[in-house]
């Protein structure tokens, strides 16, 4: 029992001393481990992705992505720099690239490196469509996500460690703990947090594409999209990594007047659809 409140301790003091701020919301945020690691690996990993896959590079597609991109990528250093965050993308490498796949997807790996996938552009349809996805996938760079997930994983193995050791003389509790723990923490606490960022994603995604120039109520039409390639096939919300679809619609609706109003800040008035 000693061991395990020194467990207990020790996870309270990591919590309270690792943490960073989300430069969009201002909350402190999960940081045990540093971009000073995360950075030079997310360049190699995606080095060696654009290595092993088919990167389309002369085409008016391509072209729309690194076009897209960079007015994402201005914009969040417009918001930044505005908000004292000066310097916030200093270590950012942005790269831009359109990958042949069939899948339906788009990311961006901390540092600024994006993947855009051919499957998703039939769901987009144009420039502003795209900005939606770009402007989401970025969000999750700049806020950090990323780095959240690897913070919160390490956390919740700790946790499986410190009950483990707690029970190692009664291995029946011991298997039910893992078994409760397991769904628990999964359940309870993984994938709300992972729903969490993606709202935060989407609502950042938000601003940063207004303050590019486009009209944001176009990612409510980008998800009613995705919703209608869904054809009802999807877990329950409550066991998915993603709210639903229109929990996204409700939500990207509610804050598109927002997301005109900070873009105007910016000198914005118009915005291309």
């Amino acid at each position: 029992m000693k061991f395990s409140k020194s467990i207990s301790i020790l996870l309270l003091g990591i919590l309270v001393v690792a943490c960073s701020t989300n430069p969009f919301t201002g909350k402190q945020t999960l940081a045990l481990v540093p971009n000073s690691q995360i950075l030079p690996m997310a360049f190699q990993q995606y080095k060696e992705f654009l290595s092993e896959n088919k990167v389309v590079k002369n085409s008016a597609d391509a072209q729309m992505v690194r076009s897209v991109g960079q007015k994402i990528a201005s914009a969040a250093e417009r918001y930044l720099t505005a908000n004292g965050y000066a310097g916030y993308l200093t270590d950012y490498r942005w790269e831009y690239n359109l990958v042949e796949s069939k899948d339906v997807n788009a990311w961006c790996m901390p540092g600024g490196k994006i993947v855009v996938y051919t499957g998703i552009l039939p769901i987009t349809k144009n420039e502003a469509g795209l900005a939606a996805v770009m402007g989401h996938e970025v969000a999750h760079a700049l806020a950090n996500h990323g780095q959240q997930r690897m913070s919160a994983g390490q956390l919740q193995q700790l946790g499986a460690v410190a009950g483990n050791v707690a029970l190692a003389n009664n291995a029946e509790y011991q298997q039910i703990f893992n078994t409760a723990y397991g769904m628990g923490s999964n359940v309870g606490i993984m994938l709300p947090f992972s729903r969490s960022h993606e709202t935060e994603a989407d609502h950042i995604g938000l601003i940063l594409m207004a303050i590019a120039g486009y009209e944001p109520s176009v990612a409510a039409e980008l998800w009613q999209r995705m919703q209608a390639q869904e054809n009802g096939n999807t877990p329950p919300e409550f066991l998915s990594t993603h709210p639903s679809s229109s929990t996204r619609i409700q939500n990207i609706q509610a804050w598109a007047p927002g997301a005109r109003a900070e873009a105007k800040k910016f000198g914005v008035t118009s915005f291309k659809r």
